[in-house]
């Protein structure tokens, strides 16, 4: 397509290229449509389906974007996902909004995590989160968008909360955001399909608008794509497999020292020394744990990398090829070791133990006081 358009929506530049970016649209749609009457699919679906569709931007477009929440007095909704909250967490999110500014934390999926977990220690172990970055939060609210748990409960939140100013709903990509303000648009509205375009006005800068009010509204900004997230660099195949869809199982094993246990080929954990114990691994049912001696782990990556142990496969290795080793000690007590994007191995050591994890460079590991 030689000449530009843009969406007469949201005012993104239109491309035929890749359907999962902004601004697509079939090219066999543009050459049939009259110049400047052209709709991206994002806001096709918004208009005939009720759908807000997540907008992907890389960390610099977004801080230009949400910068402007600093004037604004709002309401700020910090969606993230229970179950990659390290992977979905913006860091500097009161710098960019405003350090003043009242703040809900929504923690969506929780229908991933484990049954036998309370709601009320997950509540307690954010409130204990957010003090330690030194946020202070108006409200933690627990959800399932996707099963519906828990968005009435938020809704009624956020009329109490925002005290007649305007809502943002800020989140990482792949958190849910676009879900949930779907599940609220049909809560509100009683009926999905009596919501048109016109009652969302959108920007050139993809933040789309849903009126509450006559005076207020809720905005619903792009995701930030975080680039430490394991997730970030898997193609559409591994990401299926990754990404859990349903309640993760947790998975026992009981090792002994000079014994690893592989990903799939996204990673590795060694253990080093200590007394035989059990690590409880958390991460998609899908995901193949590969268990082996610690002597045998380099020549098993090596031979088998993209095949037996997959995902990634053997067409999009990328970054995991040469992955890099990270140590971590363990004293007596439980902690999670987490790989962001991927999960966590919950380590109960009553004797203390030394563990490495052998990933790429550019995921983020760490350890944290254990959520389960």
């Amino acid at each position: 397509m030689q000449e530009k358009f843009s969406c007469i929506g949201c005012g993104i530049e239109i491309q035929t290229e890749d359907k999962n970016k902004q601004g697509y649209l079939p090219l066999s749609v543009v050459d049939k449509s009259i110049e400047g009457h052209l709709i991206c699919q994002r806001c096709f679906r918004l208009k005939h389906h009720n759908e807000v569709s997540d907008v992907e931007l890389g960390a610099e477009d977004f801080y230009k974007l949400i910068k402007s929440l600093s004037k604004k007095d709002a309401l700020i909704v910090k969606v993230v996902d229970i179950f990659d909250f390290s992977g979905s967490w913006i860091e500097d999110v009161t710098d960019i909004v405003g350090k003043n500014k009242d703040i809900v934390l929504v923690a969506n999926k929780m229908d991933l995590l484990p049954k036998s977990v309370k709601e009320n220690k997950v509540k307690q172990w954010l409130y204990k989160i957010m003090k330690q970055k030194g946020i202070k939060v108006k409200d933690i609210i627990l959800i399932s968008a996707i099963k519906n748990h828990g968005v009435e409960e938020l809704a009624h939140a956020l009329d109490y909360h925002r005290n007649k100013k305007d809502v943002y709903i800020v989140g990482a990509t792949n958190v849910g955001k676009s879900t949930l303000i779907n599940k609220l648009i049909e809560l509100t509205s009683g009926d999905k399909n009596v919501i048109t375009t016109s009652h969302f006005p959108g920007t050139t800068l993809d933040m789309i608008e849903i009126p509450l009010d006559k005076a207020t509204s809720i905005y619903d900004t792009p995701g930030i794509i975080l680039d430490y997230d394991i997730s970030h660099y898997l193609d559409a195949k591994s990401l299926k497999l990754v990404l859990p869809k349903k309640e993760v199982k947790a998975r026992v094993f009981q090792l002994n020292e000079k014994q690893s246990l592989f990903f799939g080929g996204l990673c590795r954990m060694d253990f080093v020394k200590g007394a035989r114990q059990s690590f409880t691994i958390y991460a998609s049912n899908q995901i193949e744990i590969h268990r082996t001696k610690l002597e045998n782990a380099e020549n098993l990556f090596n031979k088998h990398l993209g095949e037996l142990l997959s995902p990634p496969f053997r067409e999009n290795l990328s970054i995991f090829e040469k992955p890099e080793k990270q140590s971590f000690r363990i004293s007596n007590k439980k902690v999670d070791i987490v790989i962001s994007g991927l999960g966590w191995i919950t380590v109960n050591s009553d004797m203390g133990c030394e563990i490495d994890i052998v990933a790429p460079k550019e995921i983020e590991v760490f350890t944290r006081d254990s959520i389960i």
